[in-house]
Parts: C-alpha cells; sequence; structure tokens
C-alpha cells in the first residue's frame, strides 16, 4: 500500500476522515472528527492505526504485532488485529486516493507468482514510471487472455497510457497488438520492450514477495479463471 506511513500521520491528526459523502456537485464535504472512524471501537483509535500501518508497510506478522504490542502493554489477539486490517485499509486507501497523484501515461507492465490460498498464481501489475501502482490482477494462467484481462481493468480504472513497456514476453506483446487491432488499445498508444526500463516494476515485485512471506500467502476469494 503505498505512503500508508503518510496516510496513518493524517489519520493521527485528524485529516483523512470523512463522515459526510461527496455531494450531488461532486465537491467535498467538511471532515468530520477522527473517532468518528473509530466510534464503538474498545481500543484506541492511534492503536489501530499504528497496528495497521505495520502491518502493511513492514514485513511483519500479525503475531509480530501480538508481541510488540504486548511489550507496551497492550493485550491483543492475532485474529483482532486482522479483522483491522480487513476493516481499515480499504478505508485508508479510499482517503488517500483523494490526495494521490494522478498515475502517469507511461506503464511499466510485468506478472510474477504468488500464492493464494495454498496455490500458485499470476499476478500482473503496472506502474507508471514514477514507481506509483497503476493496478494489478490475479490469473490462474500467464497468456494472452491474462493479459488482455488485465490490461482491460487497468484501462477502465486509470487512464488509457501513452505509452506500454514490457518484457520479452510474447503473449503480453501479442495481446496489446490484437487490442489495438480490435480498437481497444488506441494505435497511438506506444509499446516498446526494455528490461532496464522494466527493472522498476521487477524490482516492487520482490518487495511485494518479502511482504507477503511472513503473511504465509495471500487469502482472496476471487482470482480469475483466464
Amino acid at each position: 500500500m503505498q505512503h500508508l506511513d503518510e496516510v496513518a500521520a493524517r489519520l493521527l491528526d485528524g485529516a483523512l476522515v470523512q463522515t459526510r459523502p461527496i455531494a450531488d456537485d461532486g465537491r467535498m464535504q467538511p471532515f468530520g472528527p477522527v473517532e468518528a472512524l473509530f466510534k464503538g471501537r474498545h481500543f484506541d483509535g492511534q492503536i489501530i492505526i499504528l497496528c495497521v500501518s505495520w502491518y502493511a508497510s513492514f514485513k511483519l506478522s500479525l503475531r509480530d504485532l501480538v508481541i510488540m504490542m504486548a511489550d507496551r502493554g497492550i493485550r491483543l489477539t492475532h485474529t483482532t488485529i486482522l479483522r483491522w486490517v480487513q476493516h481499515y485499509l480499504p478505508e485508508f486507501e479510499k482517503r488517500w486516493s483523494r490526495y494521490a497523484r494522478p498515475v502517469g501515461g507511461s506503464w511499466r507492465m510485468d506478472e510474477t507468482y504468488i500464492k493464494v490460498r495454498g496455490r500458485w498464481v499470476y499476478l500482473y501489475r503496472a506502474v507508471d514510471k514514477a514507481g506509483q501502482t497503476v493496478d494489478f490482477f490475479l490469473s490462474r494462467n500467464r497468456d494472452v487472455n491474462a493479459a488482455k484481462s488485465f490490461l482491460r481493468h487497468a484501462m477502465k480504472n486509470r487512464r488509457t497510457p501513452s505509452k506500454i513497456t514490457l518484457d520479452a514476453y510474447a503473449a503480453s506483446h501479442r495481446a496489446v497488438r490484437e487490442m489495438q487491432e480490435t480498437g481497444e488499445l488506441p494505435r497511438r498508444v506506444k509499446v516498446r520492450s526494455s528490461q532496464y526500463l522494466n527493472n522498476l516494476v521487477e524490482q516492487d515485485h520482490r518487495r511485494i514477495k518479502q511482504r507477503i512471506r511472513p503473511m504465509l500467502g495471500l487469502a482472496m476469494k476471487t482470482i480469475c479463471s483466464q
């Protein structure tokens, strides 16, 4: 999760809590007090923010956090922290996305493999030239259809890219070429192959794997069968 430390700092300052939705005219409504986000919780909001941000930012397991909190005199169970992570990470991300820099048009696309629910699957990802995540996609297969599904998903959620940098894997190049032939991807989009430029996303893959290792893999419910 990008810039989670900044999210945590803003939350602690009460800067990212919004209690009312965006108005019909598209303007943001005033923010409410930070306590509103944690209303009804047994533990203080600052404890929740620290646990969630540490879990997402560092190579820590849930049981590592239980020990760290116990050293500070706070008794927690790993299931409690897991519920906080599942509930608050999407909330933190939504609030940060309103302040984040827009994704650039030059994409670096690559795929790797990770373990989900005990099975190896392919993780398709793209980042812009500044290293900001464009989108990600999980698939059981590594082929043309999977690459097309990822690009469709990414363009639905983000702007259409001006450049796409790929590695030497032929299926990804074929997917882009066929999407340009059918008009799904504009022909003006420049496609290039560069191992050097794609080092940016490959290095990011390593950080993801390092983070997932203490978690013993992921446990997501839905994986594309393409």
